[in-house]
C-alpha cells in the first residue's frame, strides 16, 4: 500500500473537470484507489465521490493506492496533481 498527501495547487481547486481526469486515469489501473478529506474517505474511482470532496486552492488530501499496479498508478495520479491538474 501507498499513502501519500498532495496539496491542491491549482487556483480552481478540484473541481469537475480534474475530477473526471482522476477517475480516467485511476480507471487504467486494477488497483484501489481512495482519496481522504476531513476525515471522509471516498473511492477515487467513482466521479460522484471525488466531486463531492470540495477541495480548494491549499487544501492537503491523503491519496492511498493497494493493488498490483499501485506503484505505476501512484506515479501517474501524483504527477497529475503536482502539475496541478495542467491549469497553472
Amino acid at each position: 500500500m501507498i499513502e501519500e498527501k498532495v496539496e491542491i495547487i491549482n487556483n480552481a481547486g478540484l473541481h469537475t473537470r480534474p475530477a473526471a481526469t482522476i477517475v480516467k486515469i485511476a480507471a487504467q489501473f486494477e488497483s484501489e484507489f481512495f482519496i481522504m478529506k476531513d476525515g471522509f474517505s471516498i473511492n477515487g474511482k467513482s466521479i460522484i465521490g471525488v466531486m463531492t470532496l470540495a477541495a480548494a486552492k491549499g487544501s492537503i488530501i491523503k491519496l492511498t493506492f493497494d493493488g498490483i499496479d499501485e506503484v505505476e498508478m501512484s506515479k501517474a495520479i501524483l504527477e497529475y496533481f503536482n502539475r496541478g491538474f495542467d491549469e497553472l
